[in-house]
């Protein structure tokens, strides 16, 4: 048994593929414990871990002198706290998946002599994995051209994005039919940042498709508790049949079941919907950082397997249509839907487990190395 300390933000998508490997090194007997921030809360109940541990950290912003100098002695706090702990628990590999929150105790480990892997789950390397990369042994990449990635000087691997075993569980679940007649379901969300324009949006475009299809739709839809009686409302005098709620337990099952799933483009949204095979409007956040969820979203679009809508030009009338083009076209789904499951990385935890295992010293393992 080898002892292995997660890194991650502590958001879903740091934490969901964190929570994958977690889960796939535990099936294989070694223990687990996890370093992140205060957000874990919301995020990480189910987390696999023997133990969980907050580590101080923080965002610079160089824009504002007295919160950068702030923030650099709160990331040197938690360094500190971080070599304390890491003394104690020992372990014999750390990975890391992103997010400011993994960089004190990322740089802690590093300075233990610990061996680490960096995972990167977006089409673009993150700012913190960028600033760890020379305190790394490894990068693990979900994306065979990451943006940035052939800057650090360290190995490359391309593992894929990790998914959470409730979605590899779902993974094999065939693209339910669509014919004429039949119910045509579709999965909305909009993620943790910016979901009142998905909100706002969404409804408003299902109501202006002809009333014949919009009879037909079966919606799923994850939004704010704010925003749940507005949306409501729209789809009620819409008549259309939607269940509603903030959160769904059971979101890769429904996604699963769905003919067309319209959110974000986050790195666990893109991983899911290629392991579970399901096209996708995609809306990229706007002004997220080196506009990573546009480039997840490009990688999906350039294989057929969805489509990009951009917010700024994005209205219910574009979107209404959108729709209706795609559902009164049969044969447009299924195929977006085949070429979305064409790169999907089911293997991608194995692969990961395999390179952390050897990192610790234990067993071999065969990678797609890059140049």
């Amino acid at each position: 048994m080898k002892k292995f300390v997660l890194m991650a933000g502590g958001t879903g998508g740091h934490l969901f593929p964190a929570m994958a490997l977690a889960q796939e090194l535990a099936r294989r007997g070694h223990a687990i414990e996890l370093m992140t921030d205060h957000r874990v809360e919301s995020y990480g109940a189910d987390f696999p871990a023997q133990a969980i541990h907050v580590v101080p950290a923080a965002t610079p912003s160089i824009r504002n002198p007295v919160k950068f100098v702030s923030a650099g002695f709160k990331i040197v706090g938690g360094i500190w706290v971080a070599f304390g702990m890491l003394g104690k628990i020992k372990p014999d590999a750390v990975i890391g998946f992103g997010g400011y929150p993994t960089f004190p105790p990322f740089v802690a480990a590093s300075l233990r002599g610990i061996p680490g892997i960096l995972h990167e789950q977006n089409a673009v390397l993150g700012r913190a994995n960028k600033a760890l990369g020379r305190f790394a042994d490894i990068l693990a990449m979900s994306f065979p051209d990451t943006k940035f990635a052939d800057a650090l000087n360290l190995e490359k691997v391309v593992t894929g994005n990790p998914v959470r075993d409730r979605v590899r569980a779902v993974a094999g679940t065939p693209y339910p039919p669509l014919d004429g007649q039949g119910p045509i379901r579709l999965v909305v969300f909009g993620g943790s940042q910016g979901a009142r324009a998905i909100s706002e949006i969404v409804p408003a475009a299902v109501a202006l498709v002809p009333e014949a299809l919009r009879h037909r739709l079966h919606i799923v839809q994850q939004c704010r508790a704010e925003d749940l009686d507005q949306v409501a409302e729209v789809y009620r005098q819409a008549k259309v049949n939607v269940e509603l709620a903030t959160f769904f337990d059971d979101l890769p099952e429904r996604m699963a079941r769905c003919h067309l799933v319209i959110g974000r483009s986050g790195a666990s949204t893109i991983a899911e919907l290629c392991v579970l095979g399901r096209p996708a409007i995609m809306v990229p956040l706007p002004g997220s950082i080196d506009a990573d969820q546009k480039n997840n979203a490009l990688f999906l679009e350039a294989a057929g397997g969805g489509w990009i809508a951009e917010q700024a030009t994005l209205s219910p009338q574009s979107l209404g249509t959108r729709l209706t083009d795609l559902i009164t076209n049969p044969a447009t789904l299924p195929k977006a839907a085949a070429a979305a499951r064409s790169l999907g990385q089911l293997r991608a935890v194995e692969k990961l487990a395999d390179l952390a295992e050897m990192l610790a010293g234990k067993g071999t393992t065969e990678m797609e190395h890059t140049p």
